[in-house]
């Protein structure tokens, strides 16, 4: 198992690190964005501005973020730890287990976000220990290491979906759009069809949508749509045009008008611009 060194994260498939000693190397490495991080903070103040109802004080909070995405989240030298890892460590021919992970690390955009009940950290910190040891012992070995991340991963899961589930009927709605979205999103793009199979009209669905994540459906549909187009530009062989016929464009002209509105820049220029830098001789 590759582990961060001198070379950097591009032969890396998983970092543990505490964050009060996580080096500028990682956080500064154009690697970093093809990585799934999760961030937990201990006894610490919140990254984020916290939503109305949620409480402005010490405890422990999770982060999710998801790759690809600009992180603006102040973490290091903060009392947690950091666990990142790729796509690729993740064995997928669990379908199940992979589509819960999706849904958990795109729920709200930019990242998502848990508070950790006392409960909650009992039973994630012995799992994470255990994973943590594996990963610092020469050798580390892959198969164990990769089935402890599997059970914090699924216990993360479990977690979420209490934190949802349990909340008010507008968050549980907020739920089941993030959900159907991340199953039909290459198949319906139009809001229309997320608020019938909720059962609520789609002008309800978008103030629901806007008053919790500050997005509509059809924004967050694009976000979606934008974060599949850019990790199959970057980890996949197809051409341009066999990615836009894969997620369900028209032509190419399309995809690269629809891509270049939503983030800024060409389909073509965010593969160039995610590509490594050349060795220096």
């Amino acid at each position: 198992m590759e582990k961060i060194n001198g070379l950097g994260l591009e032969k890396s498939l998983i970092y543990i690190r505490n964050l009060e000693n996580c080096p500028p190397a990682y956080l500064n490495d154009p690697w970093r964005k093809d990585f799934f991080e999760i961030v937990w903070l201990q006894q610490e103040y919140p990254l984020h501005t916290v939503l109305e109802g949620e409480p402005a004080e010490l405890g422990d909070w999770i982060y999710l973020i998801p790759p690809y995405r600009v992180h603006q989240l102040k973490k290091a030298g903060k009392n947690g730890i950091l666990l990142s890892f790729k796509r690729d460590f993740i064995d997928d021919e669990d379908k199940e287990f992979y589509l819960d992970l999706f849904k958990i690390f795109n729920i709200q955009g930019e990242f998502s976000f848990l508070p950790l009940a006392p409960d909650n950290v009992a039973e994630l910190r012995p799992v994470y220990d255990l994973l943590a040891a594996e990963y610092e012992s020469k050798p580390a070995a892959d198969q164990i290491v990769k089935a402890l991340l599997r059970v914090f991963l699924l216990k993360l899961i479990r977690v979420k979906e209490h934190v949802f589930t349990a909340q008010n009927l507008n968050q549980k709605r907020v739920y089941q759009f993030m959900l159907l979205l991340e199953e039909n999103y290459e198949q319906e793009r139009n809001a229309e069809f997320y608020a019938d199979r909720i059962g609520i009209s789609t002008k309800r669905l978008n103030q629901i949508l806007k008053e919790k994540l500050d997005k509509t459906a059809m924004q967050l549909i694009h976000d979606r749509i934008i974060l599949e187009a850019k990790r199959k530009i970057i980890h996949s062989e197809h051409s341009l045009k066999e990615i836009a016929y894969l997620l369900g464009f028209s032509d190419r002209p399309y995809f690269s008008r629809f891509f270049k509105k939503q983030t800024g820049f060409s389909p073509e220029d965010f593969k160039k611009q995610s590509l490594p830098a050349p060795e220096q001789v």
